[in-house]
């Protein structure tokens, strides 16, 4: 799925909520699934859908020598530079989580870069404002299971909160407020997804 898509479709949800036959309902249900993946990104601060080209974001640098990026599913079509040198991977960086590893789970992105060799330079960089150039094919190679189902909670609570009576709290896309945070069972599957916000030039 392309990024901005919803993380699950809507014959998935209609089968999940038993309502496979009928399609008085699908535009709500649309909705809802859109409401829920938004929600799930903002509570995650990442998105988890993928781009098949690359392009071109900007990043500060720390003083450590580590980018804090956005993530990127696959070294294809990758490349990074800085104050206008192109740099290596293994001799001039390295990409963070080692091999796409976190807790022994495979498929996960990158989302860190250490410059290696730079350490004298780095606070120099750091003070001219030079930002490490980075071009990938930006998001995660699939959706985690878990995002997936935490999708279908949110989604199928708000569709349903349509018919709350007053005082419920509800979702967006109703005329009230739902947010992952309020609902444990998604909340908790989503809790080892969650990270820091990016710093983007």
């Amino acid at each position: 799925m392309a990024i901005g898509d919803p993380y699950i479709l809507l014959e998935e949800l209609k089968d999940y909520m038993k309502m496979t036959g009928s399609s008085q309902d699908d535009d709500k249900l649309q909705i809802a699934m859109q409401d829920a993946s938004v929600g799930i990104n903002g509570f995650c601060n990442r998105q988890f859908n993928r781009t098949t080209t690359a392009s071109l974001r900007k990043y500060d640098l720390t003083a450590s020598g580590i980018a804090v990026v956005d993530d990127f599913w696959t070294t294809d079509e990758l490349v990074v530079s800085l104050d206008g040198s192109t740099l290596t991977e293994d001799s001039d960086y390295e990409l963070r989580p080692l091999n796409g590893v976190v807790d022994g789970e495979p498929g996960w992105p990158y989302w860190r870069i250490k410059l290696l060799g730079f350490r004298s330079n780095i606070q120099r960089y750091c003070n001219s404002g030079a930002r490490l150039q980075v071009t990938a094919q930006w998001g995660w190679a699939s959706v985690p299971a878990p995002v997936k189902q935490a999708c279908f909670i949110m989604a199928a609570e708000t569709f349903q909160l349509k018919d709350a009576p007053l005082g419920v709290a509800g979702a967006d896309a109703f005329g009230t407020v739902m947010r992952v945070r309020n609902n444990p069972m998604a909340s908790n599957k989503l809790a080892r997804y969650v990270r820091d916000k990016v710093l983007v030039g």
